[in-house]
C-alpha cells in the first residue's frame, strides 16, 4: 500500500493518473498481469514512443516498477504495478504549538505480564508459536508489528523531552487496538484499561476483534482466521481530565495528577484485568499491520 500524508505529497500521483490512457494502463496491468511496452502499445493502439512517455509518468509517481528481461529481439521492458491500494491523508496537519512528537514501535515494551490466547509477530513472521508468553521476552520482540493477549498488560517507557522550566500541559497517545478473541469475533467487547506511572486513567470498551476483511496494511501472508485490523484511538490527558478521541471522558485524572516534570519517568500501561466486566483481551497493531500502519504515537504539549 502507498500512503501519502498530505495532498501535496500525493500531487505526483494525481498528475500521473490524470489522463484516461494512464488509468487504462494501470487497469490492464492489474487485470491481465505484467506487460511489456510492445504489448501495451498494441492493446491501446499507440506508438511505442507515446507509451514510453506514459510509462515514465507512472514510474516517476511510484505506481509501477519496470525491469528489463531478455526477449526474442534483444531486451524488453516489463511493467508491473507496485501497490494494490493508495491511502491519502486529506486533512492538513494541525499546528501543535509547543510540543514534542514521538512514535514508539509496539515491540519496544519495557515490561509485560500476559495470559493466552496471545502472540507476537514481525512483518516477516510469527515469533515462536501462538499462545506461549515466553516468546514476548525473545530479543526479536523489538521488531514486532502486532501483539495480542487475553488478559494482563504491556508497558512502555515513553520519552520525556521536557527540560527545566517547561511545564507539561497535555499528553496525547494514539494507537490502533482491538479486542482479542481466538480466531476473530466482530462482536466481542473488551475493557481495555490505561495507566501512567501506575495511576489509573480509565478504560475504553473495544467492541470486537475484527477479521471479516483483510487489514489495509496487514501482510498478505497473515492467516485469514486471525485479527486483521483495529480502531485508531487517541488517549488525551489534560487539565480537564482523561479523554478518548477528544470528547469522551473516561476519568477525572488530570495532567497535574500525574506529577510529571523534566526529571520524571513516564510509564504507559495498556491492560485487561481479570476482574473487569469484559475480559476480552487486546490486540495492538503497529506499522505494517491493520488499517493505519502506525506505532504508538505520542504528543507531549508544554508551556515555558
Amino acid at each position: 500500500m502507498l500512503h501519502c500524508e498530505s495532498m501535496q505529497e500525493a500531487s505526483i500521483i494525481f498528475e500521473a493518473l490524470s489522463t484516461p490512457v494512464r488509468r487504462r494502463i494501470m487497469e490492464i496491468l492489474y487485470e491481465d498481469g505484467d506487460k511489456n511496452l510492445n504489448d501495451l502499445a498494441k492493446i491501446l493502439e499507440l506508438t511505442n514512443s507515446a507509451i514510453s512517455l506514459h510509462i515514465q509518468k507512472l514510474e516517476k509517481a511510484g505506481l509501477i516498477i519496470i525491469h528489463t528481461t531478455a526477449g526474442k529481439r534483444g531486451s524488453q521492458k516489463i511493467c508491473k504495478p507496485k501497490h494494490e491500494q493508495i491511502v491519502i491523508d486529506l486533512a492538513p496537519k494541525k499546528d501543535l504549538g509547543c510540543s514534542y512528537q514521538d512514535e514508539i514501535p509496539i515491540g519496544y515494551y519495557s515490561n509485560f505480564s500476559i495470559a493466552p490466547t496471545c502472540g507476537i509477530s514481525t512483518l516477516d513472521g510469527i515469533i515462536g508459536e501462538f499462545d506461549d508468553p515466553r516468546y514476548f521476552s525473545f530479543p526479536e520482540h523489538v521488531n514486532a508489528s502486532i501483539l495480542w493477549l487475553t488478559s494482563g498488560f504491556v508497558e512502555y517507557n515513553l520519552p520525556n523531552h521536557l527540560i527545566a522550566g517547561q511545564e507539561l500541559t497535555e499528553l496525547q497517545i494514539s494507537f490502533e487496538v482491538s479486542s482479542e478473541c481466538p480466531g476473530f469475533n466482530e462482536n466481542y467487547p473488551s475493557d481495555i484499561h490505561f495507566s501512567i506511572n501506575d495511576i489509573p486513567l480509565g478504560y475504553w470498551v473495544s467492541p470486537g476483534d475484527f477479521g471479516a476483511r483483510h487489514g489495509r496494511f496487514t501482510p498478505e501472508w497473515w492467516p485469514e482466521n486471525c485479527n486483521q485490523y483495529g480502531l485508531l484511538k487517541t488517549l488525551t490527558i489534560n487539565k480537564s481530565g482523561t479523554f478518548i478521541d477528544g470528547g469522551n471522558q473516561i476519568s477525572t485524572t488530570t495532567i497535574s495528577d500525574l506529577s510529571i516534570d523534566y526529571t520524571s519517568a513516564i510509564s504507559f500501561r495498556l491492560y485487561v484485568p481479570t476482574d473487569t466486566k469484559n475480559v476480552g483481551g487486546l490486540t495492538l497493531f503497529g506499522k505494517g499491520f491493520g488499517d493505519y500502519s502506525q506505532s504508538i504515537k505520542l504528543i507531549t504539549k508544554y508551556v515555558e
